[in-house]
């Protein structure tokens, strides 16, 4: 029990970081052009996450056509998260497509947590000090994450309350996740570890297609939206490599 308990609190670091970037957004204005350049920034971490660790790893199986068809139905799985958001909007009256986009991008951050939680959970089984390495070096990727899902929210007329009631919810997916994988990973075939990561993986490569940019471009934009872009792949980038290493 005692290691479980080490496993929540090195889930619970990446959760901070997310929270306090959502803190960020709260505390200052923030522009449509400002949005757009966060946007474009936690999509570049995004897609560095899915590029540099989810299929990596999740393509070194033994058999790595299931993870691609995970990757696959992580797509239609956004389909559906899509869907229901929209579904429930439009049973409760509520706001419209660009509250629509806001919660999907909520979503898709959130599901990122959900799969920093599995490798922390996973990892920390394998050696303590790799789930610690795997959780610190996910704070400074979640901090923008963390801004760009709560200023999108701000931006889309949600409540302050709301508002930050959502960014505390973001410790429930990786928490969930790290449970899953401490508890119901670590004793699985590695091609179901590897096939959870990819699924994760496909779902958030068409949030960040679908959603952060499409969001990023909904307003006021700014020609450095690129270099945002792939400055948040490099950022992550340095994380995996320095902090891996």
């Amino acid at each position: 029990m005692s290691d479980f308990l080490l496993v929540l609190a090195l889930a619970a670091l990446p959760a901070a970081g997310n929270f306090s970037g959502g803190v960020l957004a709260e505390l200052f204005p923030v522009s449509e052009r400002a949005l757009s350049l966060a946007l474009h920034l936690a999509a570049g971490i995004v897609l560095a996450v899915v590029g540099l660790e989810l299929m990596p790893e999740a393509l070194g199986a033994g058999l790595p056509w299931i993870p691609l068809l995970a990757f696959v139905a992580g797509g239609a799985i956004f389909i559906g998260l899509d869907r229901m958001i929209g579904f429930v909007q439009a049973r409760t009256g509520g706001g419209g497509e660009k509250q629509s986009g806001a919660f999907a991008i909520f979503s898709g951050v959130s599901m990122d947590l959900f799969s920093d939680g599995v490798m922390i959970g996973t990892g920390t089984v394998v050696n303590p000090a790799l789930g610690l390495l795997l959780a610190v070096g996910q704070v400074p990727a979640d901090v923008p994450e963390g801004f760009a899902a709560v200023a999108t929210l701000r931006n889309a007329g949600i409540g302050r309350r709301k508002r930050i009631a959502m960014a505390a919810g973001f410790a429930v997916p990786i928490l969930l996740g790290a449970t899953i994988g401490y508890w119901a990973l670590r004793d699985a075939p590695e091609i179901v570890t590897l096939s959870v990561l990819a699924l994760t993986g496909g779902a958030l490569t068409a949030v960040v297609v679908e959603e952060m940019i499409s969001e990023a471009h909904e307003g006021e934009t700014s020609r450095l939206g690129p270099v945002f872009l792939t400055a948040g792949f490099a950022l992550f980038g340095a994380i995996s490599v320095y902090l891996g290493a």
